[in-house]
């Protein structure tokens, strides 16, 4: 009998132990996340950048590869939080905007293959497997659902005036230029670099929440005011629980393309609403 209540409160410390690690372990990656909101959501640089050398001082205490993937991360995080993150279509602009955010991923891919030489960092496009009914399926929905649900965001709320009318040629393709690079961009960095790298050391759903996170406080910082982050959000996690079961960034950038497809047209409509007359709001 003594031995069974010995035995089972060891089991009870073993728990509170184990409990106790996991969180301890949680803690470097939910500051990561917070940096991200408080540098793009609040844009407090100052405490973000605190915040930021706190998770991986402590990632690298709790395990050195934490602490170095969460390096990576907060490498791509910094070089964007350095230059003006805006929907400013101008080419000069657009230039040191693209460069930065070329920068942010190519760091943490050099970094992660030559520094570290575990070459987490992976853009798998192509997968060898085809898509079928159900993917493609899948991509007339995302088509639908930005039909029904951006313009009575972008319009409704005013939020498209963040964005510059593009009413000429060269505006018009600039504007599907950037919508379009940014929309990849979004894909190489929150989810095949923070994502994955994340996904190293946390569950999938855990993983998922603090990249959508960042990912969320990024597009706030760009112009996705009102209530874009209910928008925002669960199309972030959608796009991280996607990857995860298709392991294709080619699936995830045409999901991400058509959507913003549809944003394109509704920018230009919102602008001229002469234009593109086809949406109900």
């Amino acid at each position: 009998m003594t031995d069974t209540i010995v035995s089972g409160a060891g089991r009870t410390d073993a728990g509170r132990t184990s409990t106790r690690d996991a969180l301890v372990r949680l803690l470097p990656g939910v500051l990561l996340s917070l940096s991200g909101f408080l540098m793009f959501g609040l844009h407090w640089r100052p405490g973000a950048y605190l915040v930021l050398v706190a998770a991986v001082g402590i990632g690298f205490v709790v395990d050195r590869s934490l602490g170095r993937d969460l390096s990576l991360i907060g490498f791509g995080v910094v070089v964007v939080s350095l230059v003006e993150v805006s929907t400013n279509i101008e080419w000069g602009h657009m230039l040191v905007m693209g460069t930065a955010l070329v920068v942010a991923v190519l760091g943490p891919y050099l970094g992660s293959r030559y520094v570290y030489r575990d070459h987490a960092v992976r853009f798998p496009v192509l997968t060898g497997k085809r898509w079928g009914k159900r993917e493609y399926g899948y991509l007339v929905g995302i088509v639908a659902l930005g039909y029904f649900i951006l313009p009575v965001y972008m319009v409704s709320t005013g939020v498209y005036e963040n964005w510059p009318a593009a009413t000429d040629p060269d505006a018009i393709f600039r504007l599907f230029l950037g919508t379009n690079a940014l929309g990849i961009w979004d894909e190489l960095f929150f989810i095949c670099t923070c994502f994955a790298l994340l996904r190293r050391h946390y569950g999938m759903w855990t993983a998922n929440i603090l990249q959508a996170v960042i990912f969320t406080s990024f597009l706030w910082e760009l112009g996705f005011h009102a209530w874009g982050p209910l928008l925002i959000f669960p199309f972030a996690l959608i796009q991280g629980l996607t990857f995860t079961l298709t392991k294709s960034l080619s699936f995830v950038v045409a999901v991400h393309l058509l959507f913003d497809f549809v944003l394109f047209l509704v920018l230009v409509h919102a602008h001229t609403r002469e234009w593109f007359p086809i949406f109900l709001y």
